[in-house]
C-alpha cells in the first residue's frame, strides 16, 4: 500500500478525471441504449427507481466518511473495520427497502415496473459496498478509483448492449448491466486492499464512528429532504418531467467530473501534509469547469437530440443545470477544503462536544437550508403555478434550485473565508472565462449538429480550440500542462 505521503494531488486528480472522461463514451452509450428505446415517460420511471433507493442508500457514507479520515491518518485496522460494518449496514438496507417498494410503486403508478424497483435492491447493497471501499482507496491510493470506474463502465456497457439489443430485455437487461458492473468494480477494489483486509477488528473505532455518526446521519437526512424535489417533479410534473431532467443531467453531470482535479486534495490534508497548492487545485479545476460549461450550453440542444429527438425541445433546462452544477462544483470544493481543516479527531477520539461545534457539523447543517427553501417552493410552484409543458416544469423547479444553491454558497463561503482563507487567482480565472466565451461563439458560429459523430466531432473543434487560445494567454496553463506531463513520466519512471 502507498504511504499517505505518497499521494500525488494533480496527478492523482488527472488520472481519475482522464478515466471520468473516458467514461463519458460508454455512459453516453449506455444513455442512448435507453433513451433510444424508451419513451419519455419510461426514462422518467427509470430516474425514479434510483430516487428511490436514495433513502435507502442514506447509511451509506457513515462509515465511509469517518474510515477515510482514519485511513488516511494511518490507523491500523481502520479499513476491515469500516468494510463489515458497512456490507452489515448495506444488507439490512437492502432487506428492508424490498417490503417497502411495493406500497411505494403503487403511489407513483409504477406497478408494472415492481420486478425491476425489486432488483434494484442489489444496487442497494453494491452502493454500501463501492462507497467504503472508495472511501478507503480515497485515502492511500485515490488514483485506482478511476481504474475501477474504467472497469465498471467497460463491464456495464457490453453487458447492456448483449442484454437490451441481443435479447430485447429494456429494464431488466440495464439494472442487471449496472449491478454486475458495479460489482465486478468491487471485486477489483477488494483486490487492491486483500493484505488489509486481514487486519484485525478495531472495535474502539466502531464505537468512535457510531458516536460521530449522528451527525453524519444528520447531514444524510438532510440531504435526503433536499432529494425530494424530485419526488415532486416525478409526481406533480409527471413521468416525462423526470426523464427531461434525468436526459440533461447526462451532460450536465459531467462538468461536475472537473472536481476529480482535488479529489485527492482531501486525503493529503486529512494525513497532516498540508498542500500548498490549494489555491492552484481551485485554479485547475474551472480550468476545465468553464470550457465544459461553455461547450454544453453552445451545444444544448445538439447533445439532447442525439440522444432521442423527442429530447431536443429539453435544451433549455440542460442550459439551466449548467448554470446549477458550476455553482454546485465551487461549493463542493469549499466543503472539501473545510473538511479537510478539521482537525478534533486527529488521535482517533471523536468528542461529540467538539463535533458539534466543529467545522463538519456547520457544513452538515446546509442541507437543511436547501430543503427549508426548496422544498416548499416547489410544491408550490408545481401545484399552485400553471406551467405550459413537462419542460417548463423542470425548469422552474431547476431555477429554484439555482436560487438555493446560491444561497447556501454565500452562507458556506462566509464560513470558510471566516475559518479559511485561500488565495484566488482572479486573474488566472478570467482567462479561463474569457477562452471559455470564445469557444462558446466559435462553436455557436459553426453548423448545427444532429448526429452523435457531428456532435462528438464539434467537442473536439471545441475542446483545441480553448487549449489553444488558452496556451497563448495564460503562462500558468502552460507551466501546468508541463508539471502533469512530468508527474506522468515520473510515475512511469
Amino acid at each position: 500500500m502507498l504511504s499517505k505521503n505518497e499521494i500525488r494531488v494533480q496527478y492523482s486528480g488527472f488520472i481519475i478525471f482522464a478515466a471520468q472522461i473516458l467514461s463519458l463514451v460508454t455512459g453516453v452509450v449506455f444513455t442512448l441504449l435507453l433513451t433510444r428505446n424508451m419513451t419519455n415517460d419510461q426514462y422518467g420511471v427509470w430516474g425514479n427507481i434510483y430516487d428511490v433507493i436514495g433513502p435507502f442508500t442514506l447509511l451509506s457514507g457513515v462509515f465511509p466518511f469517518w474510515a477515510t479520515r482514519f485511513v488516511a491518518r494511518g490507523k491500523e485496522g481502520a479499513i476491515k473495520t469500516a468494510f463489515s460494518a458497512n456490507i452489515v449496514v448495506g444488507l439490512i438496507a437492502a432487506a428492508v427497502y424490498i417490503p417497502i417498494i411495493f406500497p411505494l410503486t403503487s403511489v407513483f403508478h409504477t406497478e408494472a415496473y415492481t420486478i425491476i424497483y425489486v432488483v434494484a435492491s442489489l444496487q442497494v447493497i453494491n452502493t454500501f459496498l463501492i462507497a467504503i471501499l472508495e472511501g478507503c482507496l480515497r485515502a492511500v491510493k485515490p488514483q485506482v478509483i478511476g481504474y475501477g470506474l474504467l472497469i465498471e463502465e467497460v463491464c456495464k456497457i457490453a453487458l447492456a448492449y448483449v442484454l437490451i439489443v441481443g435479447f430485447k430485455q429494456l429494464f431488466l437487461g440495464a439494472m442487471i448491466s449496472l449491478i454486475v458492473g458495479a460489482s465486478v468494480q468491487a471485486l477489483f477494489y477488494i483486490l487492491l486492499l486483500r493484505g488489509q483486509l486481514q487486519q484485525t477488528i478495531r472495535w474502539n473505532y466502531l464505537r468512535e464512528w457510531l458516536k460521530g455518526s449522528t451527525v453524519f446521519i444528520y447531514n444524510a437526512v438532510g440531504n435526503q429532504l433536499v432529494a425530494l424535489v424530485f419526488w415532486l417533479l416525478f409526481y406533480y410534473g409527471g413521468q416525462a418531467a423526470r426523464g427531461e431532467y434525468l436526459a440533461a443531467a447526462t451532460f450536465a453531470t459531467v462538468i461536475g467530473y472537473s472536481s476529480s482535479l482535488a479529489y485527492a486534495l482531501y486525503p493529503k490534508m486529512l494525513a497532516g501534509d498540508f498542500p500548498k497548492d490549494v489555491a492552484t487545485s481551485f485554479k485547475t479545476m474551472l480550468m476545465l469547469a468553464f470550457p465544459m460549461a461553455a461547450i454544453a450550453i453552445t451545444l444544448s440542444q445538439s447533445f439532447l437530440t442525439i440522444l432521442n429527438v423527442s429530447y431536443s425541445a429539453a435544451s433549455p433546462i440542460l442550459i439551466l443545470l449548467t448554470v446549477d452544477t458550476l455553482v454546485v462544483l465551487i461549493s463542493q470544493f469549499f466543503t472539501s477544503y473545510l473538511l479537510g481543516a478539521e482537525t478534533f479527531d486527529l488521535e482517533g477520539k471523536i468528542s461529540l462536544r467538539q463535533l458539534a461545534r466543529s467545522k463538519i457539523f456547520k457544513v452538515f447543517t446546509l442541507p437543511y437550508i436547501q430543503a427549508a427553501l426548496a422544498l416548499p417552493a416547489t410544491y408550490y410552484v408545481l401545484t399552485q403555478v400553471g406551467f405550459a409543458d413537462s419542460v417548463q416544469a423542470v425548469m422552474y423547479v431547476i431555477a429554484i434550485n439555482i436560487a438555493v444553491h446560491i444561497v447556501t454558497f454565500v452562507a458556506l463561503y462566509g464560513l470558510m473565508h471566516r475559518e479559511i482563507r485561500i488565495g484566488v487567482a482572479w486573474k488566472g480565472i478570467g482567462k479561463y472565462v474569457l477562452a471559455s466565451l470564445a469557444t462558446g461563439i466559435v462553436l455557436y458560429l459553426l453548423p448545427s449538429t444532429t448526429t452523435l459523430t457531428t456532435t462528438f466531432g464539434k467537442v473536439l473543434v471545441g475542446a483545441v480550440t480553448y487549449a489553444a487560445l488558452l496556451s497563448m494567454i495564460d503562462r500558468d496553463a502552460r507551466k501546468l500542462v508541463r508539471q502533469i506531463w512530468a508527474e506522468i513520466k515520473g510515475a512511469f519512471r
